[in-house]
């Protein structure tokens, strides 16, 4: 059995998100920070810097004159825009590949993800929660602990299973029960390591609300429903994603009914195509 100390080596062992994603939410949870000041955090990372000038510029956008800068970017695109831009760019190399301990192929993680946090943004916004861009992020990063755990799921998949099935534990559970840790737990570590904020190490380490007085935090809430949506959608169902339990509870804590998440849906449907174009540009 794997060790704690051995998944901490492997963790060390993982390229980190680079610095300029830290570094830029770290600036948008400061409410006197301006939009000079998210520009400066970017324009000091030059491969950044391009990316975001390349996507900026292209026609996906269509933007009458070319941005030249960062700050061209910003006040072209808006704020939001270019801040989800170098959080899905920072995300793309960690999340992209294939994860065949959960069943999903190259790319099925990162669409998961990115999809993820386009819905958990879109109930932050429908219920006007503050740090919308942490809880964007948290959701597009909260399953990084699988990246280091599913190769130990594809060695264990008979015993996995079989907990699943004959002992009716939901698959986090039975990663726990197997390894002596979940992909929730292993997600934090990696998120402290990374020195995420401690808000996004709690919502990380909380997202699939297994400790039920997490339900009171509505930005948990939020990462878990968007994730529990997307499962409804067919989205990351790998080999784990029908073997989880849906808490309606969070539902009513945070104040939405049946019609507030058909909503949700419906506007995901349209926004579909842009966020893929975006992403192959990204």
């Amino acid at each position: 059995m794997t060790t704690i100390q051995e998944f901490i080596k492997e963790i060390k062992n993982l390229k980190p998100i680079p610095a300029v994603a830290n570094q830029l939410l770290a600036v948008v949870d400061n409410p006197d920070s301006s939009m000079g000041d998210i520009a400066n955090v970017i324009q000091y990372d030059p491969i950044m810097t391009a990316s975001v000038l390349k996507t900026c510029n292209s026609a996906f956008f269509g933007l009458k004159n070319p941005a030249e800068s960062i700050k061209d970017a910003v006040n072209m695109m808006g704020t939001d825009q270019v801040i989800e831009l170098v959080l899905l760019k920072s995300g793309t190399e960690t999340l992209g590949g294939s994860q065949e301990g959960y069943g999903l192929e190259e790319g099925d993680m990162w669409k998961y993800s990115v999809s993820s946090a386009v819905i958990a943004k879109q109930v932050a916004v429908s219920l006007s929660l503050k740090n919308k861009n942490t809880i964007f992020t948290s959701a597009l990063l909260k399953d990084i602990g699988k990246i280091i755990l599913e190769k130990h799921v594809a060695q264990s998949s008979k015993k996995i299973k079989n907990l699943v099935e004959n002992r009716n534990l939901s698959f986090r559970e039975a990663e726990k029960k197997v390894f002596g840790i979940d992909h929730t737990e292993l997600g934090a570590m990696i998120a402290k390591m990374w020195k995420f904020s401690p808000r996004m190490v709690k919502i990380i380490r909380h997202h699939h609300l297994t400790d039920e007085a997490m339900m009171e935090d509505k930005e948990i809430a939020a990462v878990y429903l968007a994730d529990c949506i997307c499962m409804m959608m067919g989205m990351g169902v790998g080999a784990d994603g029908l073997s989880y339990r849906f808490k309606n509870q969070a539902m009513e804590k945070l104040g939405m009914k049946a019609d507030d998440i058909a909503l949700i849906i419906a506007q995901f449907g349209v926004d579909m195509q842009e966020i893929e174009e975006l992403l192959n540009i990204v």
